[in-house]
């Protein structure tokens, strides 16, 4: 699954909105050196929903962070719709990020003295053509708890509440790591619902983090990672509707 770092735009699958080719990624601390990702080519394309599945150290989040523009490679090339990631500035990076990814986390890294279209609402401000904060939880099933507080709100409803906020700016690519990681099977499923319904709806091109096997029943494509290469890509006939999963 690796290539030459040495990729040019031609090579590269038009339907393609986001992809890496030949990326590396090496931390070092002192005379440690540990390689997070080692050649690894991926292609997100227009709408799909995408698992990356593998156990924890397998490199998936390294590979979530340098796609959301959060870190950058050691070596090879990002593109998003054709444009090389890899040679952009702190300041057009942070653009990037702003403007076009969505990000989802375990925790929910809400603010608590702020209501969920309070919440949601932090991101519409800066966003260049965002949603209305009521129709983003409305999305993803919370039109009824506009104005609780985090506190006043289960842990279902918290993530729902940060996935709204990620989709309210109307990001072209959505990525999402362990969102489900810190909730039970029968709540975790409510959220998976929003995240396909995002998906669904909006045309969203999404990756979704996991090590949870019985969630890449839902994509449309599975990406396996071990020791920070790919080493299996699955294309799913069908999906499975996030609603008749069970672990």
């Amino acid at each position: 699954m690796t290539t030459s770092a040495t990729t040019t735009l031609s090579d590269l699958d038009i339907q393609s909105v986001l992809c890496t080719r030949g990326v590396t990624k090496t931390y070092r601390s002192g005379e440690i050196e540990v390689q997070a990702l080692r050649g690894v080519d991926v292609d997100l394309c227009e709408s799909e929903l995408v698992v990356l599945l593998g156990p924890s150290g397998s490199g998936k989040s390294t590979l979530l962070n340098i796609l959301g523009g959060l870190d950058v490679p050691t070596s090879g090339q990002v593109y998003f719709r054709g444009a090389d990631l890899t040679a952009n500035s702190e300041a057009d990076l942070t653009k990037y990020r702003r403007d076009h990814v969505g990000f989802v986390f375990q925790f929910y890294n809400l603010m608590p003295s702020l209501t969920a279209r309070e919440n949601v609402s932090l991101v519409t401000e800066i966003a260049p053509a965002p949603m209305d904060p009521a129709d983003a939880l409305s999305l993803v099933g919370l039109a009824d708890r506009l104005d609780h507080f985090p506190a006043q709100l289960s842990g279902g409803e918290q993530q729902r509440v940060a996935i709204a906020r990620a989709v309210a700016k109307k990001p072209e690519v959505l990525l999402c790591d362990e969102p489900t990681g810190a909730l039970d099977s029968e709540t975790g499923i409510l959220v998976l619902e929003a995240i396909e319904m995002v998906n669904r709806e909006l045309g969203t091109t999404t990756a979704l983090i996991t090590h949870n096997t019985t969630i890449a029943d839902m994509a449309d494509r599975v990406i396996s990672f071990s020791n920070g290469r790919i080493v299996e890509v699955q294309t799913n006939t069908s999906r499975r509707p996030a609603r008749e999963l069970e672990w």
